[in-house]
């Protein structure tokens, strides 16, 4: 396979089942996927999309029940395990920290356990710690334990870095200074792999996403192209002298509800100075007028409300807002808060 010899990750028609006889569950079903070398590669998706159990996958923590997973070109998670583990970092959702050891303590316990580790108070300062140093792991917030868990993460200078849920737990200010530190990793070389649920992560960081719904990926590519699928809306309210059958604009979708009309549109600029032009002319009054592109919030709501009806392999068809073994994305958010709490404090 040539796309995966130049590859860091590939993945080709992987799936992942959980049970055994009739009482089994597909959590990932097909996914297919590459990220160069240097790239940033989010997942996105809502709980039970099965994010988590694509990147354990990736990781070598579980192996696929079918389809191929390689690294660094031709190498096997699990097969080549020794070869792999120096050249890869991961940050999985909870730590496992033991609660009474500071800080320091514990990024030095991990680095013992690593391969040429950066020194310890570098990796704390890359992590924002360096003040924190001396506290017990039990008295940090979540957010600091989520910058623990980097700090050890990137102790390895990893090639090839997996970021599940990096900024869960984290307020606004701290979820923007993993952001910076996550460019400067990038920019440093790394090869990253993330999984979020905060779209404007995704935008602000990804060179190209993928999202996944029910277990597949139901859209992939950078965010424009993703974006492009999606129609953009004209918005206005009408005087009563006038009527939709009235408008210059035809083989569009639209739809008038409680006085206001709203235009789909996959041709925004010249729809919108179309209309413009057409209110000038008639001395028409376009109340609060809004023209709207389309994006990445609108295109992730639209797949995660898709009824795919549950075709998945198995008959107990669970889900339960887990990623496919029980557990979930852990501090994640509901589909509901992604809209809502975008630059909120999680």
């Amino acid at each position: 396979m040539p796309e995966a010899e130049s590859s860091h990750i590939h993945a080709h028609d992987v799936w992942r089942r959980y049970g055994r006889g009739k009482k089994t569950f597909d959590a990932v079903r097909g996914v297919s996927f590459t990220v160069r070398p240097g790239q940033l590669f989010a997942l996105l998706g809502t709980n039970g999309a099965g994010k988590t159990s694509t990147v354990e996958l990736l990781e070598g923590l579980a192996a696929p029940y079918r389809g191929r997973v390689r690294l660094f070109g031709d190498l096997d998670p699990i097969a080549d395990r020794a070869r792999i583990r120096p050249r890869t970092g991961a940050m999985l959702q909870e730590g496992g920290f033991i609660s009474h050891l500071t800080v320091r303590e514990s990024v030095e316990m991990w680095a013992e356990l690593t391969s040429r580790p950066r020194p310890v108070e570098q990796a704390l300062e890359l992590a924002g710690l360096s003040h924190r140093r001396d506290v017990m792991v039990q008295n940090l917030s979540g957010g600091e334990k989520r910058r623990l868990d980097l700090a050890v993460a990137t102790l390895s200078r990893p090639e090839v870095l997996f970021l599940d849920e990096p900024t869960a737990g984290m307020d606004a200010e701290g979820r923007h200074a993993t952001w910076r530190l996550i460019g400067e990793l990038r920019e440093r070389g790394s090869t990253i792999l993330l999984t979020t649920h905060y779209l404007e992560e995704a935008e602000s960081l990804a060179d190209r996403l993928a999202i996944m719904h029910r277990g597949r990926i139901a859209a992939s590519g950078t965010v424009a192209e993703i974006v492009a699928d999606h129609p953009s809306t004209l918005s206005f309210g009408l005087d009563d002298r006038w009527t939709v059958r009235d408008l210059p604009i035809g083989g569009t979708s639209l739809e008038e509800r409680g006085g206001r009309v709203t235009i789909t549109t996959g041709q925004l600029q010249k729809d919108a100075a179309r209309l413009l032009a057409w209110a000038e002319e008639k001395g028409a009054e376009l109340e609060r007028f809004t023209a709207r592109p389309a994006s990445l919030e609108e295109a992730f709501i639209s797949i995660a409300g898709r009824d795919d009806g549950d075709d998945r392999d198995g008959e107990d068809g669970r889900d339960g807002g887990n990623d496919g073994d029980g557990r979930g994305d852990r501090g994640g958010e509901t589909l509901a808060g992604i809209g809502a709490k975008q630059g909120e404090e999680a």
